[in-house]
């Protein structure tokens, strides 16, 4: 078992680790990242509505937050990016989803698109994922991940 996933108790009590692990979602026995993606669908669902600007500068406001939400819970437990961490997932959804036509199919090709570059972690999300650390080493893999995937949710939609 990877140090990313060894078993250590995450309380969700505590408001920073309930965000970190994504409302529980992150708590998942497999594939957390998946089920953290998936937990961000109907927040990013009512965020959709939302003007672009007001849309990006929460998610930024996610993002910066995320820093110190994924840090801290991360520092908590002793394991750096532990997978049940997953804000960075709600993060790089987001950020994936930003202007794009919201509809089932849209939804559902964002999630796997996101899901792909945030597994598959291409150059230069793999170089960033191993070479940074703390807060924003979590957050800037799957913040990468998620402009990734904007870019061909935007070719598509």
């Amino acid at each position: 078992m990877s140090a990313k996933n060894k078993p250590v108790k995450f309380n969700l009590a505590n408001p920073i680790q309930f965000l970190a692990l994504g409302f529980g979602s992150g708590l998942a026995p497999k594939a957390p990242g998946t089920f953290g993606t998936l937990a961000a669908v109907p927040i990013f669902l009512l965020m959709s509505g939302l003007t672009p600007l007001i849309y990006a500068l929460l998610v930024l406001v996610v993002c910066i937050s995320g820093i110190y939400i994924c840090g801290k819970a991360a520092s908590d437990v002793g394991v750096h990016d532990h997978g049940a961490i997953v804000w960075d997932e709600f993060a790089g959804f987001f950020i994936t989803m930003f202007m794009v036509p919201v509809s089932w199919q849209s939804v559902l090709v964002g999630f796997v698109l996101f899901r792909i570059f945030d597994i598959a972690k291409p150059w230069p999300i793999s170089i960033a994922d191993k070479k940074l650390t703390g807060g924003f080493g979590i957050m800037f893999d799957d913040v990468l991940a998620g402009l990734f995937a904007l870019v061909i949710m935007h070719l598509i939609f």
